[in-house]
C-alpha cells in the first residue's frame, strides 16, 4: 500500500467505495501493479441519513474530483436477495425483491449478474444517495456486498469433493454462503452483535443444510472481537473449521497489507 497515489494517472486507476452503516471507506487501485494501492476509511454519522453521510463524503476528499478507468460502489446491506439467473427478468425485478423483503419508499432495486455462481442478486439503495452517487460519478457501477463474495468462494469451493460453508463476520452481522462442487445453496444475513447468536445460527443452518460434522467445512472470513470464541465453540460440533487469511488468499497483490480492510472489497478488487 502507498500512503500517496500519483492522481495524475488516475484514468489508469479503478476507484471503489464501499457504503455500511458502520462507516464507509473507498480505496483507488491499479489492477496493472498491485502495489499501488490507497485506502481510507470514513466515520459516518449514526444520526444521519445515508444520503446525508454520502452528501458530506462525497466533499470531504479531493481524490474524488479525478477521473477513473473504472468506479465501483458497494453496498454493505442486509436488503438483498438472490434469484436463480434462469428465473430472471428485468422487468420483473421489483415484485421478486419485495417478494422477500418489505418495501420501503424512496428506494431503486438493482441487480448484479454473476456468471460463475449463475444466480442474480438484487439489492436496493435508497434513490436520493443513488442519485448522488450518479451524479458525481456517471460511470459508476453498483454491486451489493455479497456479489464479488459470492463469485469469489464460487470458484474456491470447486476444490475438493465436499460442501463448504463461508462466513464473513462483522461487528453487527454474519454472512453466509453455502456451497456444494461450485454450486451455490444459500446466501443469507443474520443480524447478530452476540457471539453466542453467531454460534448458534451457524450450527442451526449446519444442521439444515444436512453437512457432515467430519467432512464439510466451514470457513471464516473477517474479524470481530468474538472470532476465537466462536472458532472454539464451533469446533467441538465441526471438524473442519478453517480461518481465511487475506494475506494468503490475495498473496500476489498490494492489498494484503491492509490488515482493517473489509473482505467484500478485497474479493471486489480480485475481480478487476
Amino acid at each position: 500500500m502507498t500512503e500517496n497515489i500519483d492522481l495524475t494517472k488516475s484514468e489508469q486507476y479503478t476507484l471503489s467505495i464501499r457504503l455500511s452503516t458502520d462507516g464507509f471507506s473507498f480505496s483507488i487501485y491499479n489492477p496493472l501493479n498491485g502495489n499501488d494501492f490507497y485506502f481510507r476509511s470514513y466515520l459516518v454519522n449514526q444520526q444521519r441519513s445515508l444520503s446525508a453521510n454520502v452528501k458530506t463524503f462525497l466533499s470531504a476528499f479531493e481524490e474524488f474530483g479525478y477521473s477513473y478507468k473504472h468506479i465501483n460502489v458497494l453496498i454493505d446491506s442486509p436488503r438483498f436477495t438472490p434469484v436463480p439467473f434462469e428465473l430472471f427478468e428485468d422487468e420483473q425485478m421489483d415484485m421478486l425483491f419485495y417478494q422477500n423483503l418489505p418495501k420501503q419508499n424512496n428506494e431503486i432495486v438493482l441487480c448484479n449478474i454473476l456468471g460463475k455462481s449463475n444466480v442474480v442478486i438484487l439489492f436496493s439503495i435508497d434513490k436520493l444517495s443513488h442519485q448522488l452517487l450518479t451524479d458525481h460519478f456517471p460511470t459508476a457501477r453498483f454491486f451489493a456486498s455479497v456479489s464479488p463474495q459470492t463469485e469469489y468462494f464460487c470458484i474456491k469451493s470447486r476444490r475438493g469433493n465436499n460442501r463448504k460453508l463461508y462466513v464473513n463476520l462483522h461487528p453487527a452481522h454474519i454472512e453466509v454462503f453455502a456451497f456444494e462442487k461450485g454450486k451455490l445453496q444459500l446466501i443469507n444475513s443474520f443480524s447478530s452483535i452476540e457471539t453466542g447468536d453467531q454460534i448458534y445460527y451457524l450450527l442451526k443452518l449446519w444442521e439444515q443444510l444436512g453437512y457432515h460434522q467430519e467432512n464439510d467445512e466451514l470457513l471464516l472470513a473477517g474479524k470481530t472481537s468474538g472470532q476465537s470464541i466462536l472458532t472454539t465453540e464451533i469446533k467441538k460440533y465441526i471438524r473442519q473449521v478453517f480461518i481465511i487469511n487475506p494475506q494468503a488468499e490475495f498473496n500476489n497483490s498490494g492489498i494484503n497489507r491492509i490488515e482493517d480492510i473489509p473482505f467484500d472489497m478485497q474479493t471486489l478488487l480480485s475481480c478487476e
